[in-house]
């Protein structure tokens, strides 16, 4: 990748690589820091076949780091800042990472590692020190992503550059990216749709567009980002553009975009919610969906969309990219099914991963021998499908416990294992549910004797061991956990978490005046409960970046001066009250009058973001 990069250097050195606000690198300024970190890793001993952990934030270094460890021969490892320090121990050690790329230095980093920092001024001789081998081979590891792992620890995906460039060649017929198209980094580097987004603006002359993480979080802040920076490829999981739609919506469609692609993944999409955006934008902008797996890189199959489509129910991903074969076999047979027939996705091709880190069992049963072609591997997905007419698939969901939130895949049995490490609780289910209109994780729980600890507490226990977007929203404790006479969990049995409020260490206080009771209905309306107390932590309470966006487009109808930060400052009714009524006497009639007008009207909403700070933590 890094020669393809400096193709592009040599034909537009003054062209803007990256931005983010007012500061910018061109692909010359890009390439000579990218050269200069590159020097500093080889001489810590970067080289092919090391991996060198990445854990900076959204910046310019970010970018300028990732593409000096790739020069310098090795792989990078992206480690969320945001993440809980065990984790991202675990994952530098499985690794085997012997060198961080931080500007900060951490707790969790496990003993013995070398930790560099961008920013600081170079320890070595710069001048004298080893050139980085700045052209990797193919079959060089490029990244190693982690995702969620059925047996309580995450797994490490192994992708090799050839993976990567081949993704833009076997694609470039449909989208033609060019130097003119400006791309934006919405997601974490830990997210492969990542990997789509930095180079597919950075292969093809483009510029990149880092989205700052609070713009990340604010759909209508979001917005005007495309709208000021020109932004023409837009890559969305179906749960965030969701919420930019709404905001779109809100907006009437006013503001002036230059989008020419619109590209889906990480979830299954339902057509039938792009109908609001095809009737205020029309088909200026071309909106496809691709299916993909972080262990066959990025993507695997595109499909056009069209407004004839948004009455259909059924998730289409179209057909394979050319260079990669889609086979749907019985699970237990490997046999092919019959068209129409339900069948299990296994991907064959050019853009399947190395395997998994250190995982020789796990290779084993999810790159399996193709059943017809001697020599060549198989990636066995778990994902159902079937084929349907015009040789295109439909997804039809898991055959095992995983699932997406937020875009991110999730193994259901981790967060099990984690709610189970904690000392009250005996056992544990886990279940994605969707009831009052959008996505959340719930926790079923059994007691393990001791006192029940409430949601605050769990969710504490869980934050120092999980990811924010394993976080389930809601806990419901039964009396045991229902089980099928196979012997499995009885899903259908488990109840809904119901809109009781959730049990809280703060005892119940109910609002004092006309102000609380406005945000305290607004609350308890979005959230789903039948009760809120003016000091309920949002966040305590199920509270999560889609909801509170949610929350802020409501309340900023008829409080124009009403910032989404002020709701992550001010997490509760009684403090967000207190801050907002000495600003503006008049927000009690702003209130009176929207209640008036019925603006408590909540139309559907669905999970927001892949990778956000909430509760004051981080999609």
């Amino acid at each position: 990748m890094a020669e393809l990069f400096a193709a592009q250097v040599a034909a537009q050195p003054r062209a803007i690589a990256l931005s983010l606000g007012a500061a910018s690198l061109s692909y010359a300024e890009l390439d000579e820091r990218a050269e200069r970190l590159a020097c500093r890793l080889t001489a810590m001993g970067a080289s092919p076949g090391t991996i060198v952990g990445l854990c900076l934030p959204r910046s310019l270094d970010l970018i300028v780091a990732l593409l000096a460890i790739l020069k310098s021969g090795a792989a990078y490892l992206p480690l969320d800042p945001a993440y809980p320090g065990e984790r991202l121990a675990f994952m530098v050690e499985d690794a085997d990472a012997p060198i961080i790329v931080a500007s900060e230095h951490f707790d969790w980093l496990p003993a013995g590692r070398l930790r560099l920092d961008p920013q600081h001024p170079a320890e070595v001789d710069v001048a004298h020190a080893p050139a980085p081998r700045c052209a990797a081979a193919a079959g060089d590891l490029a990244y190693v992503i982690y995702t969620s792992g059925s047996t309580g620890k995450p797994k490490g995906v192994a992708i090799e550059h050839a993976a990567i460039t081949r993704l833009f060649s076997a694609t470039q017929a449909w989208f033609g990216f060019r130097p003119a198209d400006v791309w934006t980094l919405f997601h974490s580097v830990s997210f492969d749709f990542s990997v789509w987004e930095i180079w597919g603006a950075l292969l093809h002359g483009g510029r990149l567009v880092i989205v700052p993480e609070s713009t990340t979080r604010d759909p209508a802040a979001f917005l005007r980002l495309l709208a000021d920076e020109g932004v023409t490829v837009l890559n969305q999981t179906p749960s965030a553009f969701a919420a930019l739609d709404r905001a779109d919506h809100d907006r009437s469609g006013r503001d002036r975009l230059a989008l020419r692609l619109v590209i889906f993944g990480g979830e299954a999409l339902d057509p039938r919610r792009l109908a609001g955006w095809y009737q205020r934008r029309g088909e200026h902008a071309h909106l496809v969906n691709m299916y993909g797996i972080t262990e066959t890189t990025v993507h695997v199959t595109y499909r056009p969309l069209s407004p004839a489509e948004t009455t259909q129910p059924s998730s289409l991903i179209g057909r394979p990219i050319p260079d990669l074969e889609l086979l749907l076999l019985d699970g237990e047979t490997l046999r092919p099914v019959p068209r129409g027939e339900i069948g299990e996705i296994f991907v064959a091709g050019a853009g399947l991963a190395r395997g998994y880190l250190n995982r020789p069992d796990l290779n084993a049963t999810r790159f399996v021998p193709h059943p017809q072609q001697s020599g060549t591997r198989l990636y066995r997905s778990g994902d159902l499908a079937r084929q349907v007419e015009d040789d295109d698939y439909e997804y039809l969901g898991r055959a095992d416990q995983q699932v997406k939130i937020r875009g991110f895949r999730v193994e259901l049995g981790e967060i099990e294992t984690a709610l189970m490490s904690h000392p009250a609780i005996g056992q544990a289910a886990v279940l994605l549910r969707s009831d009052d209109g959008y996505e959340r994780l719930v926790g079923y729980l059994v007691s393990g004797g001791t006192e029940r600890p409430s949601p605050a507490a769990l969710k504490t226990h869980l934050g120092e061991i999980l990811p924010d977007h394993m976080v389930p929203a809601a806990f419901v404790f039964v009396p045991d956990i229902p089980l099928t006479v196979n012997g499995k969990l009885d899903r259908a049995a488990l109840p809904e978490p119901g809109r009781s409020r959730p049990d809280s260490a703060a005892p119940y206080a109910a609002p004092r005046n006309p102000t609380e009771r406005r945000f305290a209905d607004a609350v308890a309306d979005i959230f789903q409960i039948d009760l809120v107390s003016i000091d309920d932590n949002l966040f305590d309470i199920g509270g999560n970046s889609l909801l509170i966006a949610e929350l802020h487009r409501r309340l900023v109808r008829d409080l124009p001066w009403f910032a989404l930060v002020d709701l992550y400052r001010y997490p509760n009714v009684r403090a967000l009250a207190g801050h907002l009524t000495p600003q503006k006497p008049s927000v009690l009639g702003s209130l009176a009058a929207a209640r008036e007008r019925g603006l408590r009207t909540r139309g559907p909403t669905t999970p927001f973001l892949g990778s956000v700070s909430i509760g004051g933590s981080h999609d």
